[in-house]
């Protein structure tokens, strides 16, 4: 663990930084106090699992038949403004 002090906080972040992504933990100190920790974020290790929703979302056989133009007609008057 690597203690620094506010302004060589300032001066160096991107040192320190480097030093965070190695595995570092750097403590922030005001007047030799503990002020804030800076550490790394642990990674997930598992990643993404193609396939893995399969069976869980279903799509209604009718999702494509026209709709009934009185149930957009406001929709209808919002974009005839905004094209204005």
């Amino acid at each position: 663990m690597i203690e620094v002090n506010i302004q060589e906080a300032r001066t160096h972040l991107y040192r320190l930084l480097a030093k965070v992504i190695e595995g570092e933990e750097i403590v922030i100190a005001r007047a030799g106090r503990p002020i804030a920790k800076i550490v790394p974020i642990a990674r997930s290790i598992t990643g993404r699992v193609p396939g893995s929703e399969r069976g869980k979302i279903t799509i209604a056989a009718d999702f494509d038949t026209a709709c009934d133009p009185q149930t957009f007609s406001s929709a209808r008057v919002v974009l005839r403004v905004c094209r204005s």
